[in-house]
């Protein structure tokens, strides 16, 4: 098992007052798996996706990555993690705009400390897979959306991470580049990326092999049907 959270809850406190966001979350993602957690605005899927993803701690509850209690972890340690275990794609890219393709792809291998020409070919390789190897000297203002995307991706798995957290992959795109980047996710997880997702539509839902929906800090499962 890749993922297993246990029993979490995460409260906020405001104005002396306790705001429960999480209620109990429990989750358990296989290795290989790809799994769509899809809420409304305000359903705390974002406070679900930092805590997978080692940016937030829970109030309580348990959460093991790759067998690893990460709730233990310092913060070097949890960086380590963000760096090399988990790839993170975000709705609006956050790519560095003064920097190639490539030189965006390749700065996760700065940061673990691969030397620099090994890096540029991890990077292009990266960018090859995802279809813009002829874009890797382009700067993001020379790349439409569905192409920024695609650099947020090769940058996300440059490092081969174990699992691929997208938050609202297709909310910044039109729909022609939101279902190239769609296909893109699903060629990834038939080569072995375990791919989890956050997202409020239900189209973009239906992509993955599996949904769970959050609402007011609770979690369900969605019902195959038959």
């Amino acid at each position: 098992m890749i993922l297993n959270l246990e029993h979490i809850y995460k409260d906020y406190l405001q104005d002396k007052l306790v705001i429960p966001v999480l209620k109990d979350v429990n989750l358990q993602v296989q290795e290989g798996e790809y799994v769509a957690i899809m809420g409304p605005s305000g359903s705390g899927k974002t406070t679900l996706m930092n805590i997978i993803g080692c940016l937030d701690q829970p109030t309580s509850g348990t959460y093991e990555l790759a067998g690893e209690n990460v709730l233990e972890y310092k913060d070097k340690e949890l960086a380590d993690v963000r760096s090399k275990s988990i790839g993170f794609v975000f709705q609006n890219f956050q790519l560095l705009p003064r920097a190639t393709a490539q030189d965006n792809v390749a700065l996760p291998l700065s940061y673990a400390g691969i030397k620099p020409k090994e890096r540029k070919e991890m990077a292009f390789a990266a960018l090859e897979k995802v279809g813009l190897a002829d874009r890797a000297t382009f700067r993001p203002n020379q790349l439409s959306g569905g192409q920024k995307q695609r650099v947020a991706i090769a940058r996300a798995m440059v490092n081969a991470p174990k699992i691929l957290l997208a938050d609202e992959p297709t909310g910044a795109l039109d729909s022609k580049s939101g279902e190239q980047v769609m296909q893109l996710f699903e060629k990834l997880n038939e080569e072995g990326v375990t791919v989890v997702m956050i997202t409020h539509d239900a189209k973009v839902a239906k992509c993955a092999k599996r949904v769970v929906h959050i609402i007011d800090g609770e979690l369900t499962e969605e019902k195959e049907e038959a």
